[in-house]
């Protein structure tokens, strides 16, 4: 894998790459987050490890910038030193698509970022164009647009959205939805909820109805129209 660390401590900078370049991984590093962006628009990763607080533009800042200004749905593993969950709100909110609480196990991030890798990578079979009312997806492209707007999405967004358009108005339930994005490496029982709220953020928040509704102890659906009117 080419990754991008993006991380102020020196210490766990020197750690990863003493730990992951002997496996054959390349890894390019930043100290503070203007270097780190810099960095990821010029280059293509195949995962982003980004430490929270960093000097200059923190790490919520720069996912924000990694999807929206520079359009890259590159999968992002996020550092913290919290672990509440509005911490892991606030990470998921801002475009990561895994979080790793310090200090954390360098065999653990190995795994989890092969495993960001690995459904980045396997998510294009040729292009196609799903739409469900006045959303639209374009799974070669990556394009999501609604009402003509174009939207931002984590890669873990992306493969939940892709997955409810295409079952549509159905309903798919939670274990459907856990398997579809981790498969057998299911993360903790918060990660779908989180990931489920910033998707409904990306897609409905300035729209006039929601499209992405949860079904309570089934699982979720997306709708073409309002069901409520």
């Amino acid at each position: 894998m080419r990754i991008l660390v993006i991380e102020d401590n020196p210490d766990i900078v020197a750690n990863l790459y003493g730990f992951l370049e002997p496996k054959g991984h390349v890894l390019d590093s930043a100290a503070n987050g203007y270097g780190g962006l810099a960095l990821a628009a010029q280059n293509e990763y195949d995962v982003v490890v980004l430490d929270v607080m960093l000097p200059g533009l923190n790490g919520l800042e720069l996912c924000q910038k990694l999807r929206g200004e520079l359009r890259k749905s590159t999968p992002v593993l996020m550092l913290t030193a919290r672990d509440t969950l509005q911490d892991k709100v606030a990470g998921f909110d801002s475009g990561a698509d895994d979080y790793l609480v310090k200090p954390f196990s360098l065999v653990e991030l190995e795994v989890r970022l092969k495993a960001l890798a690995r459904r980045a990578s396997g998510g294009h079979s040729g292009s196609t164009l799903l739409t469900v009312g006045d959303l639209t997806f374009d799974t070669d492209t990556y394009e999501v647009r609604r009402a003509g707007r174009t939207l931002a999405l984590t890669r873990t967004g992306y493969t939940i959205l892709k997955l409810l358009m295409k079952e549509s108005p159905k309903v798919v339930s939670r274990a459907a939805v856990e398997q579809a994005v981790w498969g057998e490496d299911l993360p903790d029982s918060d990660s779908l909820r989180v990931h489920i709220h910033a998707l409904r953020q990306a897609i409905d928040k300035p729209y006039p109805f929601a499209m992405l509704r949860t079904i309570a102890g089934i699982g979720y659906k997306l709708i073409d129209h309002d069901e409520d009117s």
